[in-house]
């Protein structure tokens, strides 16, 4: 029993720790990656905290629409110096409920949750954007993993054409200088993928550090050069922008914002109608016996100019030789009272039209963007459409150099030309080779510039345009039946 409870307890000290401590993953895609780097972010999980604190804020405020309670207690004692001693007690319940206030409230309420749903939406476009950056940065790691093997791979075939080259100069085919030559570019090679490799390292680091990670799994993902450009066609971009991007969707939500703020100001002259009620129980000595009560109602107009408030109150009040509780033996009371202020604040008298101007700018903005959107999806299309030429163009030089250095090759079997210039059309296909790796990553983020203005997530892009050629097939195959 002993030894099985000691195996026990060296578990969970040594063992259990290291198990549970590394929660690295073994392999990294991009969607793990996003996921990772929106969970680690720690100014993330503080907006979205306070966004919870806000909301819960706002759903007290329902508390306006509830009447308002408070309870006092006194006791006031005289000691005089004439007359008999007053110790007297008193009891209160106060009761203010509201029932009308032109809707200023409701509409109060309706703006908050306005601000509280744009904030929402702020901080998922800020999750996005950390994901966005986590991808951006996996690819850059992948891209400098594929150029760094080109240049390596490039250095071999260097270090073999040099080791050849010095064989020459010993058997007098070759002179001396061009191996000095060679030996240059050599150093620089060497000196490339050194700089690279530590380029490398540190954004392998700052990568790990932003997905919240100690090492770096396995990266799964791949660069692939070969991959062809999927885009919709201009308009059906600039359609989709007009219904789902999101600076255009904020502008509409501004708007919203604006006409209730502007219904909320110019509401403000409505009269607010409240009702007041109280009990009292007074007394020098337990029980008290004497009791008052009595239930009114209040009305206030107030507005930059005047500000005028009018209440009413009946109730009853009995003495001390009344019975408690009883109606017969008490007094009836009634009070009515006004209080009328001018120009409490004229100043707020300009808020209307402040109002009517920022609607104004806000409603300028949308027409002007609503006016450039389409101008904005065109350009962003046709710059993925470069993108392409240019990856398709970074291709084709490759393998003509390719086919190029093939035929150096031949040339230098036939004298026509010296080793060195091999090596140098060598070095000149490898940044081919390199051009064509840096074109893929460049179709790649304009492609996801597009995703982001049209509010898609990353890969989407591709789906809409598969969506898109298959409506446009089906549409051009219904011509046809119909022709025939």
């Amino acid at each position: 029993m002993f030894n099985k409870n000691l195996i026990l307890y060296c578990f969970f000290l040594f063992i259990a720790p290291a198990l549970f401590a590394n929660n690295t993953p073994e392999t990294l895609s991009f969607a793990q990656a996003a996921e990772l780097a929106v969970a680690a972010s720690a100014d993330l999980r503080h907006a979205r905290a306070s966004q919870h604190v806000i909301e819960g804020a706002w759903k007290w405020g329902i508390r306006e629409y509830f009447p308002r309670i408070s309870f006092s207690v006194s006791e006031n004692d005289r000691l005089q110096q004439t007359g008999a001693d007053s110790f007297m007690k008193n009891y209160g319940i106060n009761l203010d409920q509201l029932i009308w206030d032109g809707g200023r409230i409701s509409m109060s309420r309706k703006i908050e949750r306005m601000e509280i749903g744009l904030s929402s939406v702020k901080l998922d476009r800020t999750a996005n954007e950390i994901a966005d950056a986590a991808i951006s940065a996996y690819r850059n790691i992948l891209s400098s993993r594929t150029i760094l093997e080109i240049k390596k791979a490039a250095l071999t075939v260097l270090e073999e054409q040099r080791r050849i080259l010095n064989e020459e100069i010993q058997l007098g085919l070759a002179l001396p200088v061009d191996l000095s030559a060679a030996d240059i570019s050599l150093a620089d090679a060497k000196l490339d993928i050194y700089s690279l490799e530590l380029d490398l390292f540190e954004i392998e680091k700052q990568f790990a550090e932003l997905l919240g990670l100690e090492t770096l799994p396995v990266l799964t993902e791949k660069i692939d050069i070969n991959r062809p450009c999927a885009i919709p066609s201009a308009s059906a971009a600039a359609a989709l922008a007009r219904e789902q991007n999101p600076n255009l969707t904020e502008a509409r939500f501004s708007i919203t914002k604006r006409e209730a703020e502007l219904k909320y100001i110019s509401n403000s002259w409505i009269p607010t109608l409240r009702f007041t009620g109280n009990f009292g129980l007074s007394g020098q000595r337990y029980p008290l016996t004497r009791y008052n009560w009595s239930a009114g109602i209040s009305i206030e107009f107030s507005n930059p100019w005047f500000q005028n408030r009018f209440g009413a109150q009946a109730g009853w009040e009995a003495g001390a030789s009344a019975q408690p509780f009883s109606f017969e033996h008490s007094d009836r009371t009634a009070v009515l009272q006004n209080s009328f202020t001018p120009l409490p604040d004229p100043a707020s008298g300009f808020s209307r039209q402040q109002a009517v101007l920022a609607l104004a700018l806000e409603r300028e903005k949308l027409g002007t963007f609503l006016e450039q959107i389409g101008r904005i999806a065109s350009n962003a299309v046709e710059k993925c459409v470069l993108a392409e030429q240019k990856r398709l163009l970074a291709l084709e030089a490759a393998f003509l150099g390719k086919e190029r250095c093939r035929v150096e090759e031949i040339r230098l079997e036939l004298g026509h030309i010296t080793r060195l210039k091999l090596m140098e059309t060598i070095i000149e296909q490898t940044q081919r080779e390199i051009s064509a790796v840096q074109a893929a990553i460049s179709l790649l983020e304009a492609e996801r510039e597009l995703e982001k203005f049209l509010d898609l997530q990353s890969g989407e892009l591709k789906k809409i345009s598969e969506a898109n050629a298959a409506s446009a097939t089906n549409a051009s195959t219904a011509i046809e039946r119909r022709g025939q």
